[in-house]
């Protein structure tokens, strides 16, 4: 068994339904700190940088493996939080309508307080137009879920409206390397291989 520290939904789904046996820990690092003392840091440089933050911020019992995970978006080389509130969340999709999104998802693996395995990768989501109105439709219905979904999307649900075509991996989108990580976790002897 291994320990997630993550609070994401999708991550646990994921891991569940992929047959891996694990303990939710949530890691309690202070993102934004990280995030600014890596300014002017590639995207997935900052993301395998918060990914490696989380799997190390957690106590696993004895020799675990801690697996850490986190997303980031870029538009027009700005990178996206999540939203801060719904108003905040309206503002990103007026953004990023028409434009073309930037998913970096990475993953890190940490035995015994030590990074032991690293990942990234990238998914291009191209946004559609979108209207004032649909906004204001999808935030009714998917406020306040998607206030902890980097992107404000959950492509499990009616965020994959917002898109017109993507390119990359499915898991990726849902914010884990996921095939990446079952490799390690194989290489690692905690699933059969």
């Amino acid at each position: 068994m291994i320990t997630l520290a993550s609070r994401s939904a999708s991550r646990r789904a994921m891991l569940e339904a992929a047959g891996v046996a694990f303990r939710p820990v949530p890691a309690a690092i202070d993102e934004r700190a990280l995030e600014r003392d890596l300014a002017g840091s590639p995207p997935a440089a900052v993301a395998v940088a918060l990914a490696e933050a989380k799997a190390l911020a957690v106590e696993a019992a004895g020799d675990r493996l801690v697996l850490g995970s986190d997303s980031l978006v870029v538009v027009d080389e700005l990178r996206f939080d999540k939203p801060s509130s719904r108003r905040d969340a309206a503002s990103h999709l007026r953004f990023f309508s028409g434009r073309e999104m930037q998913l970096h998802s990475a993953a890190a693996l940490a035995r015994e307080g030590k990074v032991i395995w690293r990942h990234s990768a990238m998914a291009t989501l191209h946004v559609r137009r979108l209207t004032d109105e649909f906004i204001e439709t999808y935030l009714a219905e998917e406020w306040p879920a998607v206030s902890q979904c980097v992107g404000v999307f959950r492509i499990e649900g009616p965020g994959v409206q917002l898109f017109e075509r993507i390119e990359g991996d499915h898991f990726t989108v849902l914010g884990m390397p996921l095939l990446a990580v079952l490799a390690a976790l194989r290489e690692h002897g905690e699933l059969p291989s």
